[in-house]
């Protein structure tokens, strides 16, 4: 690696010497080439080498904030670009700052206060979230409080805690495990405390149709709307669905409609087992139950962070661009791999982000639970599973369900929202009662995709929202 005397801070050398502004040609050959830039960290003085495209693409300003790093180029590479620069024909341009939608995808993806959280420290970061907590429990605390405050407060501080999150998780990318495990501990803990307080907040009054218009109201079609959507949504939908089921009374309802309305359904997913077998205790791993606390904010903080793995370039749900699988795929593998390598957040919550899109084995999928449980498939060709569903982390993991529940709850939500936003930028938005028609032809009667129990009980919560 060089030398610090042979090294040029990337701010100078992006800067023009007789105009403030910087030169966009040096940036255009550096996104061209295979350009290196040294990364050095304040806090803990570790040096890594990155791809200047790499960092570009996750924030086009980074080399301008303060923050704990420091970026420089080498004097060799920076010689090289100026060498091209000359021959490279076009006006020599600069940006001063007032083309935000040219030079800064994030802030296009990720909404613009993105970048003032990017150039937080890590402390100004936690300071945020505690005080976000903060405005929670007071709501908490307070016997009478209109719901619309209660909104705009759960709306405004998941967003946040999001933002925060990504943040501080593309920074740990660039750190070994320890060390990010290590920064990013503060933000794991006040997040999960955080949230807390943001499920004690669920009502059934909070996502009435009027409350979701506000929500709608505030989309400006950006990947971190959708991921605030989603936890909001996922959240309520817990809430409802742990009500419902504690209730024996709807159980006793699914068992009697099992035979005629899922049955056939959950035999093609468990074809080894005799049909008399195939009951709702066979789809759910030892029974339909209702969410114990620790799951529930362990899956709120999943839900939160389900799409963590998203940089500015995946806009796969809304793009112009034909489709690209290998960037959709992209988001799973990185959010999969941020949250169980870079953090200390349970186990679930990276499971959740890496498994949400498992659609039950059918090709449209993706997720790395399939990969796992191919190559289980080979190595043990007797090996079956008996259960479609489990709450639990361990029976997934040993082969013995096809899904987890969770992640099989957020396939179905994050579906509805994409499908239902009015703001996204290149497709008509559904309405409440066309999405749920169109999800149980094409992702249940026409492929088995989504659980067709969990749906039905999310298609009653959401038209309960719309009386």
């Amino acid at each position: 690696m060089a030398e610090k005397d042979s090294l040029v801070q990337l701010r100078e050398a992006l800067s023009l010497p007789e105009t403030p502004g910087i030169n966009k040609k040096y940036i255009e050959i550096m996104l061209q080439g295979d350009i290196p830039v040294i990364c050095v960290n304040r806090s803990v003085q570790k040096k890594r080498a990155l791809p200047f495209k790499a960092l570009y693409s996750h924030n086009s300003l980074f080399w301008q904030q303060e923050t704990n790093w420091e970026y420089f180029i080498s004097v060799e590479d920076l010689a090289a670009v100026k060498e091209e620069a000359v021959t490279r024909p076009g006006a020599w341009e600069t940006w001063t700052g007032n083309e935000d939608q040219e030079l800064t995808p994030l802030a296009e993806s990720f909404g613009a206060e993105y970048e003032a959280i990017v150039a937080m420290t890590d402390a100004e970061r936690v300071h945020l979230i505690e005080a976000d907590k903060e405005r929670l429990d007071k709501l908490i605390m307070e016997k009478s409080v209109d719901i619309k405050v209660i909104t705009e407060a759960m709306v405004d501080t998941s967003r946040e805690a999001a933002l925060v999150n990504h943040a501080a998780i593309m920074d740990a990318i660039n750190l070994t495990d320890d060390e990010a495990k290590k920064i990013t501990q503060s933000l794991v803990d006040s997040t999960k405390s955080m949230i807390k307080s943001s499920t004690q907040l669920v009502s059934k009054d909070l996502f009435s149709n009027a409350m979701m218009n506000a929500l709608m109201e505030k989309s400006n079609g950006t990947i971190i709307h959708h991921i605030t959507s989603v936890y909001l949504n996922g959240i309520a939908f817990l809430s409802y669905y742990n009500k419902l089921v504690s209730t024996s009374s709807a159980i006793i309802k699914l068992r009697v409609s099992f035979a005629s309305k899922y049955h056939e359904f959950y035999c093609a997913l468990l074809p080894h087992l005799a049909p008399d077998d195939v009951t709702l205790e066979r789809v759910f791993y030892k029974g339909m139950r209702a969410i114990p606390p620790h799951y529930f904010f362990d899956w709120a903080v999943g839900f939160l962070l389900h799409d963590i793995g998203k940089a500015a370039a995946v806009e796969y749900h809304e793009g112009e661009a034909a489709y690209n699988r290998e960037i959709v795929l992209e988001h799973v593998k990185q959010g999969y791999a941020s949250i169980m390598n870079k953090t200390s957040y349970p186990q679930s919550v990276s499971l959740i982000a890496g498994y949400h899109h498992e659609y039950y084995g059918d090709s449209a999928g993706y997720g790395y639970f399939r990969a796992k449980l191919e190559q289980h498939r080979k190595a043990n060709p007797k090996s079956k599973q008996d259960y479609c569903i489990s709450y639990e982390i361990e029976p997934m993991m040993n082969y013995e369900t096809l899904a987890y529940f969770p992640a099989k709850v957020l396939e179905i939500v994050d579906i509805f929202d994409s499908v239902t936003d009015p703001n996204r930028k290149y497709r008509k938005p559904m309405s409440t009662e066309e999405a749920l028609v169109m999800m149980q032809d094409e992702f249940i009667e026409q492929h088995r995709r989504i659980d067709p129990i969990l749906f039905d009980i999310f298609s009653k919560f959401q038209r309960e929202q719309k009386k």
